[in-house]
């Protein structure tokens, strides 16, 4: 027998807080937040691929990590901080199930962007006679085809999951965006078996990058242990930023998937962490520790930016402005 649910065509989110006083400044700081990750993020873009010394596989996948950054960032901050200005924040159900889509193609694209990563740092440190060699321009493509593809498969295996499940009564999202196993436990049916699927889904991803990611630099550090030259030295400060952003980065995912059912503002704040300031610590933690970076920075500053020409253009707007 065909059961007859009414279609819900819209959810209301929560959002990050129901204080009316302290949305104005939540406001603030994360629109503030958010310019930095754009900028942040362009800036090492601009910065690899105006400087012919960081045309290297390295710094090739760092820029294709800052543009996944900035797409984590950007499929739910923008509404995010538009609804903080409005009292009630609805979504409706096919911008609900783009963002479930999207969330899920670039955390997943950029798990696997992290194990490209690792790959290269692999062969730089433990295969260098070999490294120009393996890492050929065709590698590097598939190096970062390979994370969008898994992205996709992953994305699509969760949203097969949710788009045909009956939703006819509550449909208020306890989050600032539709979180997957938030949105679910919505629906007129039991989700239970679901809810574990799309728990084991993401669970496998996350917990399966992340042993690769231990495997591959564990070995790197043991490597880098045997050697004690100065190219040695040089590879052990670029581990560390590798490695600081694989922990801020799979901290919180795992955290989420594996222990899914903690408290929702628990995973509020991690949620806040992985779409806002991953995406703005990574460019932070590559620049601070990278000196061919910051090298490559500077040059592009006294390029576009010399002695005098701000100055310059300040008193040509002013001047337009007088007449």
């Amino acid at each position: 027998m065909k059961m007859n649910h009414s279609r819900v065509t819209e959810f209301v989110l929560l959002g990050l807080s129901s204080s009316k006083e302290l949305q104005p400044v939540l406001f603030l700081i994360f629109s503030l937040l958010y310019l930095a990750i754009l900028l942040g993020n362009f800036l090492i873009i601009l910065t690899v691929t105006s400087d012919s010394r960081l045309h290297t596989p390295m710094y090739f996948l760092l820029a294709n990590l800052s543009f996944i950054d900035i797409c984590v960032a950007s499929f739910a901050t923008p509404k995010m901080i538009a609804d903080l200005l409005v009292e009630r924040k609805t979504i409706s159900f096919d911008a609900c199930l783009a963002q479930i889509f999207f969330v899920h193609l670039f955390t997943g694209s950029e798990m696997v962007i992290l194990v490209s990563m690792a790959y290269d740092r692999y062969v730089a440190i433990c295969k260098p006679l070999h490294y120009m060699t393996i890492m050929s321009r065709r590698v590097c493509i598939i190096l970062v085809l390979i994370p969008w593809s898994v992205g996709f498969i992953h994305t699509t295996s969760q949203l097969a999951f949710t788009v045909n499940l009956p939703f006819c009564g509550p449909n208020q999202v306890d989050s600032f965006f539709c979180d997957l196993p938030l949105v679910t436990k919505l629906a007129c049916r039991d989700t239970y078996v679901i809810s574990l699927l799309i728990v084991a889904d993401s669970g496998f991803l996350s917990l399966s990058s992340f042993l690769l990611l231990v495997v591959s630099y564990t070995v790197i550090l043991i490597t880098v242990r045997s050697h004690s030259s100065a190219s040695m030295a040089k590879a052990r400060s670029t581990l560390t930023a590798h490695i600081t952003v694989v922990i801020l980065f799979f901290g919180p995912c795992i955290f989420i998937y594996v222990w899914p059912f903690s408290g929702y503002s628990v995973d509020k704040v991690l949620a806040v962490f992985y779409t806002i300031f991953t995406p703005i610590l990574n460019p932070v933690i590559y620049t601070l520790r990278n000196k061919e970076m910051k090298a490559a920075m500077s040059k592009l500053k006294s390029r576009y930016l010399k002695p005098g020409q701000v100055s310059v253009v300040i008193r040509n707007a002013l001047f337009l402005q007088s007449k």
